[in-house]
């Protein structure tokens, strides 16, 4: 999280005020109001509880419960991480989540910003400025990966461009309006198509934002490929409609997807984990889908696994449904299906209850990640598992008016934020 231009706060994703003040994951979509379920994998012996501990890649995890990316807008106008987004992570942390996603963090000063005063990973400067959530986190005992977020067309604050100006992989105008609690207003732009020197460029980027979070303490990287953001449009057949090596077919379309994947994961140590967010819909259209159905996603999670993800993490407003029609599977059990055995398939879409949680990690899930329900409980695994009551989620309480951080939300015996 993260949230997507009308991005509200999905449960496993970010939070954002698009239609009925969707919640997105970094690309959370998801209705405020509708409890999309968490999905499941069929790889796990079925004696694997929800408070097992397990592994990803080299770090060990008390739990199966993770934190999903959430877009809040509480950073710095030149996106510094401050000191009560450093208290807003602890609280996760201490409340035991087992491993925490960031909201999306932009990757460069030119066209990947989709939020004013949404957190960078561009700079030196910023990146410092991540070592206070980092290290209070790591007090706390939990691993914490930031997520690459390059908003593409969908991009509603952007101060680094002059006017609307945004990229994509082809000039294909995104349908919906912009979210105010986002800072947005109006319709989006009909976005440039990006040249094949600019998707270099974007990718290295990519690598020096990986890189720079090496240096704040992050244990790990997300990429940010859902939700209708830039990666996750060049896997779309609507939104790319190139004609050159990275459009047409699937194996094209996951081309430039992969080799961000592949980038990152050369250019950083092999015990820091490299994970991408996959879904179908996006934050402006739910229905969204792979025409070619689950032969596109077999191309897709097989394509990324090989390129060194670590991880990939689905996401969708019902999880628990067919991703491809009427029957079939769904969206995290095709991803455990293609994608290497090595590969962990984090799963997300909706886990309001823990009934609805642990029957999902029961029935193989490798790990789930819950954004709203994680919002109105942040200690929800310690609560879950001594039997106690959970708070119900207020959409009002946390994107009313604005998505940035409420009092409520951040401890008030810590240091103020950054000026």
């Amino acid at each position: 999280m993260e949230f997507p231009p009308g991005h509200a706060v999905s449960e496993g994703s970010e939070l954002h005020p698009l239609r009925q003040q969707t919640i997105f994951d970094n690309g959370w979509h998801y209705s405020a109001y509708a409890e999309p379920p968490v999905n499941c994998v069929i790889r796990l012996s079925v004696d694997v509880t929800l408070f097992d501990e397990t592994t990803l890649n080299e770090l060990s995890l008390d739990n199966r419960v993770g934190l999903a990316p959430m877009t809040r807008v509480s950073a710095t106008d030149d996106g510094r991480a401050t000191a009560e987004m450093a208290q807003y992570y602890q609280r996760f942390a201490e409340g035991g989540f087992s491993f925490l996603i960031t909201e999306g963090t932009y990757p460069d000063d030119a066209y990947s910003q989709g939020y004013l005063n949404q957190p960078g990973l561009v700079t030196d400067t910023q990146a410092a400025a991540w070592e206070q959530v980092t290290e209070a986190v790591h007090d706390a005992g939990v691993p914490i990966f930031a997520q690459l977020m390059h908003a593409g067309a969908q991009s509603q604050g952007n101060p680094h461009v002059d006017g609307d100006q945004t990229i994509a992989p082809s000039a294909v105008q995104p349908e919906g309006q912009k979210a105010e609690a986002y800072g947005g207003s109006g319709e989006f732009p009909t976005p440039k198509a990006a040249t094949v020197d600019e998707l270099a460029e974007i990718s290295d980027s990519f690598v020096n934002s990986a890189e720079n979070a090496i240096d704040a303490g992050f244990d790990g990287i997300e990429i940010h490929g859902a939700n209708g953001y830039l990666l996750h449009e060049f896997l779309s057949a609507e939104f790319n409609q190139r004609d050159d090596e990275y459009g047409g077919k699937p194996a094209n379309r996951v081309r430039y997807p992969r080799e961000v994947v592949a980038a990152i994961d050369e250019a950083t140590p092999a015990d820091f984990v490299v994970g991408i967010r996959v879904s179908q819909s996006t934050a402006l259209d739910e229905t969204h889908r792979w025409p070619e159905g689950e032969d596109a996603a077999a191309v897709f999670f097989d394509e990324l696994s090989a390129a060194g993800a670590d991880y990939i993490h689905v996401t969708e407003p019902d999880a628990t449904t067919p991703a491809f029609g009427d029957d079939g599977p769904t969206l995290a059990e095709a991803a455990a299906k293609y994608a290497d055995d090595e590969t962990v398939v984090i799963d997300n879409g909706g886990l309001g209850t823990p009934d609805a949680a642990r029957e999902k990690v029961d029935a193989g899930a490798d790990l789930v990640t819950l954004a709203r329900s994680a919002l109105a409980n942040p200690d929800w695994p310690d609560k879950v598992e001594a039997g106690e009551e959970l708070t119900a989620f207020d959409p009002a309480e946390f994107l009313a008016p604005s998505a940035s951080l409420s009092e409520h939300e951040v401890p008030t015996d810590g240091a103020s934020a950054d000026d």
